[in-house]
């Protein structure tokens, strides 16, 4: 997963991967939250595909708009 540039410096977000019409975030906890075109809107993934890539406002925009619609939650394993 490339690194998420964190050009504020304060985010939560670690990495992600885009693909097309989803987006896997890792966040510094190490849990890994996808999200899809169905479980939160296209326009939504494109969004975060956007602040992503630009590596600023993910999670501000996860935490604002998004919350707990992801498609699936992957949580870190004791010694990752």
């Amino acid at each position: 997963m490339p690194r998420y540039k964190n050009l504020d410096g304060t985010s939560g977000v670690l990495a992600y991967e885009c693909a097309p019409g989803a987006i896997a975030v890792r966040f510094t906890d190490g849990d890994v939250y996808i999200y899809t075109d169905a479980s939160t809107g296209r326009a939504t993934v494109e969004q975060m595909q956007m602040l992503a890539r630009r590596g600023r406002g993910l999670s501000t925009f996860i935490s604002r708009y998004v919350r707990e619609r992801y498609f699936d939650k992957v949580e870190r394993k004791e010694g990752d």
